[in-house]
């Protein structure tokens, strides 16, 4: 059994995300202590205990301790994932796309094609946004040989939720590496500037004129839909914005709007994010560079790419997979080296 140490690095949920995913990949059981030690409201939240319930029936695992609150728990997988189609209701406003980003490794893998409906929080503070593992996360994937899709079927904000998305993957015999280092230019800045029962106060539209502003002030274009919905459970809104390097790495920003937290305010933020990472050459941006490094570490192959920065989820993930794959990693001149371990 292998032991993992939840409070290690960045001592976030990913820890436990990650550990369980790799452990249902490779039939191995996994105990995970400590989880979340130093967060304000420490053990599993509703949306990881989901998750690793959700493995725990595709994959058969026996599973102990694992409530809410629990502060370890122990996964032992029986079957691998064979595939198919599978619901899930987090039961708050909990991330899908955390969710959803753990479960597609497992699923990359499987016996035959899968589609998860999660249903949940697509739009929040501190969680990747619906829009961003859409544009940037899955076409990143592509590359390196994953056919995933994410069709978003109702919006979902905190506090209530509601949220649904439906991911869709085929099998892969294995994962190619990714090259991306090269500095070249940015082309084609799309966007999203969502509003749920907020069209009287304009809400999109204001998002995506500030954001457009401040893009154009740089020289940049951008393209952004103003997206009016009414099917939510309650009133909200996100805005996302991504583009392409000609390199064919990717970059995006978004920021999800809160009581207080004016259109204009969001449209600002999310444009001079954006910029920050752009003007650092990086192939990528601050966000996707973390949720790379599993696919990486998992691939054929030595993946090269450049980041904008070192974050903690960075650090984080570097050490779990070198803790649980034997994967081999490096930090180069601001540029992320992993030496995928080939798993079939």
């Amino acid at each position: 059994m292998k032991t993992i140490d939840g409070s290690a690095r960045s001592g976030s949920g990913t820890i436990v995300r990650h550990a369980v995913a790799l452990a249902s990949l490779l039939g191995r059981e996994v105990r995970v202590d400590n989880i979340r030690a130093g967060r304000p409201k420490p053990g599993l939240r509703a949306q990881h205990l989901k998750f690793v319930q959700a493995c725990g029936e595709i994959c058969r695992a026996e599973i102990r301790e694992a409530s809410s609150g629990s502060r370890q728990i122990t996964y032992m997988p029986r079957e691998r994932f064979q595939g198919g189609d599978y619901t899930w209701d987090i039961g708050t406003a909990g991330s899908t796309t955390m969710m959803a980003q753990a479960l597609l490794p497992i699923a990359c893998f499987a016996g035959s094609p899968s589609r998860f409906r999660l249903k949940g929080g697509l739009f929040q503070d501190f969680a990747p946004s619906a829009y961003h593992m859409k544009f940037v996360l899955l076409p990143l994937l592509g590359l390196m040989g994953i056919k995933a899709t994410l069709d978003i079927i109702q919006p979902g904000y905190v506090p209530r939720g509601g949220g649904i998305i439906e991911i869709g993957v085929e099998p892969v015999e294995k994962l190619g590496p990714l090259d991306l280092t090269e500095q070249r230019e940015i082309i084609n800045i799309e966007g999203m500037s969502l509003s749920s029962h907020l069209k009287e106060k304009g809400v999109s539209r204001r998002m995506a004129k500030e954001c457009r502003s401040a893009l154009q002030s740089h020289g940049y274009d951008c393209r952004i839909q103003e997206i009016e919905d009414d099917s939510a459970l309650q009133e909200g809104a996100a805005l996302a914005i991504y583009a392409e390097r000609s390199t064919g790495g990717r970059i995006g920003f978004d920021r999800a709007g809160k009581p207080g937290r004016s259109s204009e305010s969001i449209g600002r933020y999310v444009a001079q994010g954006f910029l920050e990472d752009v003007d650092t050459g990086a192939a990528v941006d601050r966000y996707v560079a973390d949720q790379l490094i599993i696919y990486a570490a998992l691939a054929e192959g030595i993946t090269r790419y450049s980041v904008p920065c070192i974050t903690d989820h960075i650090d984080t993930n570097l050490w779990l997979v070198e803790q649980f794959l034997g994967a081999r990693t490096r930090i180069n001149e601001g540029a992320l080296e992993i030496e995928g371990v080939g798993f079939r």
